[in-house]
Protein backbone atom coordinates (compact mmCIF):
# COMPACT_ATOMS: atom_id res chain seq x y z
CA UNK A 1 0.00 0.00 0.00
CA UNK A 2 1.15 3.48 -1.22
CA UNK A 3 0.58 6.85 0.22
CA UNK A 4 -1.04 9.12 -2.21
CA UNK A 5 -1.84 12.75 -2.36
CA UNK A 6 -5.24 13.66 -4.42
CA UNK A 7 -6.32 16.78 -5.48
CA UNK A 8 -9.56 18.33 -5.85
CA UNK A 9 -11.16 21.85 -6.51
CA UNK A 10 -15.29 22.80 -6.95
CA UNK A 11 -16.66 26.30 -7.47
CA UNK A 12 -19.54 27.38 -5.45
CA UNK A 13 -22.02 29.92 -7.31
CA UNK A 14 -22.96 31.73 -3.80
CA UNK A 15 -21.44 32.06 0.08
CA UNK A 16 -24.13 30.09 1.31
CA UNK A 17 -23.88 27.21 3.73
CA UNK A 18 -25.57 24.89 2.04
CA UNK A 19 -23.67 25.52 -1.25
CA UNK A 20 -21.02 24.95 0.76
CA UNK A 21 -21.80 21.59 2.41
CA UNK A 22 -22.99 20.70 -0.68
CA UNK A 23 -20.19 21.40 -3.30
CA UNK A 24 -17.80 19.68 -1.03
CA UNK A 25 -19.64 16.87 -0.20
CA UNK A 26 -19.64 16.31 -4.14
CA UNK A 27 -15.92 16.85 -4.39
CA UNK A 28 -15.23 14.30 -1.95
CA UNK A 29 -17.90 12.21 -2.55
CA UNK A 30 -16.19 12.34 -6.41
CA UNK A 31 -12.76 11.83 -5.31
CA UNK A 32 -13.55 8.76 -3.52
CA UNK A 33 -15.29 7.56 -6.23
CA UNK A 34 -13.04 7.84 -8.77
CA UNK A 35 -10.12 6.31 -6.75
CA UNK A 36 -11.52 3.81 -5.27
CA UNK A 37 -11.43 5.04 -1.90
CA UNK A 38 -12.99 4.52 1.42
CA UNK A 39 -12.77 6.98 4.76
CA UNK A 40 -10.46 4.72 5.89
CA UNK A 41 -8.07 4.83 2.97
CA UNK A 42 -7.84 8.84 4.39
CA UNK A 43 -4.75 9.71 6.07
CA UNK A 44 -5.54 13.72 6.44
CA UNK A 45 -7.24 16.31 4.27
CA UNK A 46 -6.04 20.44 3.98
CA UNK A 47 -9.65 22.08 2.26
CA UNK A 48 -8.61 25.76 1.50
CA UNK A 49 -10.87 28.47 0.78
CA UNK A 50 -10.73 31.71 -1.15
CA UNK A 51 -11.47 34.47 0.86
CA UNK A 52 -14.78 35.41 -0.54
CA UNK A 53 -16.48 32.16 0.92
CA UNK A 54 -17.48 32.57 5.23
CA UNK A 55 -20.37 30.94 5.30
CA UNK A 56 -19.16 27.32 6.84
CA UNK A 57 -15.85 25.43 7.14
CA UNK A 58 -15.16 22.81 4.12
CA UNK A 59 -14.21 19.98 6.71
CA UNK A 60 -17.50 19.87 8.40
CA UNK A 61 -19.22 18.92 4.78
CA UNK A 62 -16.14 15.86 5.13
CA UNK A 63 -17.50 15.30 8.01
CA UNK A 64 -21.14 15.01 7.96
CA UNK A 65 -19.69 11.91 5.34
CA UNK A 66 -17.60 10.04 8.32
CA UNK A 67 -14.54 11.52 8.45
CA UNK A 68 -14.76 12.34 12.33
CA UNK A 69 -11.61 10.35 13.12
CA UNK A 70 -9.27 11.78 10.14
CA UNK A 71 -7.12 14.88 10.43
CA UNK A 72 -8.76 17.77 8.34
CA UNK A 73 -7.33 21.39 8.27
CA UNK A 74 -9.01 24.48 6.61
CA UNK A 75 -6.81 27.09 5.70
CA UNK A 76 -7.12 30.63 3.65
CA UNK A 77 -6.12 30.54 -0.39
CA UNK A 78 -3.76 32.83 -1.74
CA UNK A 79 -5.05 36.19 -2.56
CA UNK A 80 -3.76 36.56 -6.10
CA UNK A 81 -4.90 39.15 -8.51
CA UNK A 82 -7.27 37.71 -11.15
CA UNK A 83 -7.68 34.13 -9.37
CA UNK A 84 -10.55 32.49 -9.32
CA UNK A 85 -13.33 33.45 -7.20
CA UNK A 86 -15.29 30.99 -4.59
CA UNK A 87 -13.33 28.27 -4.70
CA UNK A 88 -12.85 25.36 -2.57
CA UNK A 89 -9.32 23.19 -2.66
CA UNK A 90 -8.70 19.70 -1.41
CA UNK A 91 -5.20 18.34 -0.72
CA UNK A 92 -5.67 14.54 0.17
CA UNK A 93 -3.08 12.49 1.70
CA UNK A 94 -4.17 8.45 1.13
CA UNK A 95 -3.34 5.29 1.35
CA UNK A 96 -3.86 3.42 -2.08
CA UNK A 97 -3.07 0.33 -4.54
CA UNK A 98 -3.08 2.95 -7.32
CA UNK A 99 0.12 3.81 -8.87
CA UNK A 100 0.38 7.13 -9.27
CA UNK A 101 -0.35 7.94 -12.96
CA UNK A 102 -3.79 6.44 -12.29
CA UNK A 103 -4.92 8.58 -9.20
CA UNK A 104 -7.71 11.07 -10.80
CA UNK A 105 -7.95 14.39 -9.53
CA UNK A 106 -11.33 15.77 -9.36
CA UNK A 107 -12.08 19.83 -10.88
CA UNK A 108 -15.96 20.28 -10.70
CA UNK A 109 -17.83 23.18 -11.72
CA UNK A 110 -15.64 26.37 -12.86
CA UNK A 111 -13.10 24.93 -11.17
CA UNK A 112 -12.45 21.98 -14.36
CA UNK A 113 -10.43 25.66 -15.79
CA UNK A 114 -8.33 25.57 -12.75
CA UNK A 115 -6.20 22.49 -14.50
CA UNK A 116 -7.15 21.89 -17.91
CA UNK A 117 -3.29 20.26 -17.64
CA UNK A 118 -4.74 16.97 -16.01
CA UNK A 119 -6.29 14.49 -18.41
CA UNK A 120 -8.57 13.13 -16.16
CA UNK A 121 -10.38 16.56 -15.47
CA UNK A 122 -13.89 16.58 -14.40
CA UNK A 123 -16.31 19.09 -15.23
CA UNK A 124 -20.12 19.02 -14.71
CA UNK A 125 -22.46 21.94 -15.48
CA UNK A 126 -23.78 24.35 -12.95
CA UNK A 127 -27.33 24.22 -12.88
Amino acid sequence: MSVRAVRGATQLVSDTREEMLDRVAEMVTEVMGANRLDVDDFISVIFTATSDLVAEFPAYAARQLGFGEVPLLCARELEIDGSMPRVVRMLAHVESELPRSEITHVYLHGAAALRTDLTRVRSMPDE
